[in-house]
């Protein structure tokens, strides 16, 4: 009995020892006897298309914070940061159209990208133009069109005497 277990004492030892140095390795890091990890490489044309996208979004992230402060940006520096920004959104997309072969980029993103910077396009457009806001309606208003007026000597102030919520045909209920 005691020859069986002598094997099988040495075996469990040598086993528990080599997992041992697995405790003291780092994340990564390879086991003594292995080879170590090869990184993935970098994308075909990465190294010219990186500092077009940092570009891009930095001047991104300059329209955004822009648009998202409290005392609200001048038209005219708004329509600059979106004119740069359309920039540089422009030479990713001429990029992408004279690398996509020979990077491996799909189609689809090429198309993509296109139809993003036609919206940006438009955005500058619209914001540089100088209109203010949305367009006003100049044909006649929803009452004009169904024949219908107000009644003179009405009025839809609600801080004016005799009007309100609480106002009935008979008078103010709360009034009584």
């Amino acid at each position: 009995m005691l020859i069986r277990a002598v094997p099988l004492a040495a075996l469990m030892i040598v086993g528990f020892a080599g997992s041992a140095p697995a405790q003291f390795l780092g994340p990564g890091m390879p086991m003594p006897g292995q080879m170590p990890q090869q990184r993935p490489q970098e994308p075909p044309c990465y190294r010219d298309f990186a500092p077009l996208k940092a570009e891009a979004e930095k001047r991104g992230l300059a329209v955004k914070n822009a648009t998202e402060r409290k005392d609200k940006a001048p038209r005219e520096e708004v329509c600059t940061l979106l004119k740069r920004y359309s920039e540089a959104e422009g030479a990713i997309v001429k990029f992408i159209k004279t690398n996509a072969s020979q990077c491996g980029i799909p189609a689809e993103a090429g198309t993509s990208m296109q139809a993003n910077h036609a919206r940006t396009l438009k955005t500058v457009q619209g914001v540089c133009s100088g209109a203010g806001g949305p367009a006003k309606p100049t044909g006649p208003g929803l009452s004009e069109a169904l024949g219908t007026t107000r009644i003179p000597g009405t009025t839809l102030d609600p801080l004016a005497p005799q009007s309100g919520t609480f106002d009935t045909l008979t008078g103010n209920v709360l009034g009584r």
